[in-house]
């Protein structure tokens, strides 16, 4: 009986294989099963439809052509993600929207100073629609950590950035996304 992680990382092996001998059935086959779930991990990022959707025909592309160098030390959809991600800060980075790394020297925030805003109950729909008012820098990282699960070491990995600039930035993000939550509100109170 195989394990879990097992199962999980040979989920669709059968599927890959014929992908990498440029099986097109294959190739719709496997776009098809994962199309959905990448195009959001990239409009969560990139925020823009169009630019979410080249994104994900650049990235179905680049992982049938590199096939080859997938080792199955992963499942599929976690390499395939990884891609889908790299190729959205890219873009970011592309359109002048870069990361920037804040100073070596910045103190890390108390985490706990704002309990109040951790009070508050968020239903998704307004996390969503707040986090994109937020800046690239906060954006990328809360997707990053709370829709795609990655802790902070990857995301510093992925982002080329050093691990406490990721914790800090987690951290205001966090804030800023619970500051424009509770301004939203207000504003809905309002009218």
């Amino acid at each position: 009986m195989q394990n879990t992680t097992t199962y999980m990382n040979y989920k669709h092996k059968e599927l890959v294989e014929a992908c990498a001998k440029n099986d097109r059935n294959a190739q719709m086959k496997i776009y098809d099963l994962y199309y959905s779930t990448m195009y959001n991990v990239s409009i969560r990022i990139v925020n823009d439809t169009f630019i979410a959707e080249d994104i994900m025909q650049e990235s179905f592309l680049d992982a049938f052509s590199k096939l080859n160098t997938f080792e199955w030390r992963s499942s599929f959809g976690s390499w395939l993600k990884r891609i889908v991600i790299n190729k959205s800060l890219d873009t970011i980075r592309k359109n002048n929207m870069q990361i920037q790394p804040i100073d070596e020297n910045t103190d890390i925030p108390n985490d706990e100073a704002n309990t109040d805003y951790e009070q508050i109950e968020c239903r998704l729909e307004e996390v969503k629609i707040a986090i994109k008012r937020l800046s690239e820098n906060y954006k990328v990282i809360l997707v990053l950590h709370l829709f795609e699960g990655y802790d902070h070491k990857e995301i510093s990995q992925i982002l080329e950035l050093p691990y406490n600039n990721v914790r800090v930035r987690y951290i205001r993000a966090k804030r800023k996304l619970l500051e424009e939550i509770v301004k939203s509100r207000a504003q809905h109170v309002l009218n």
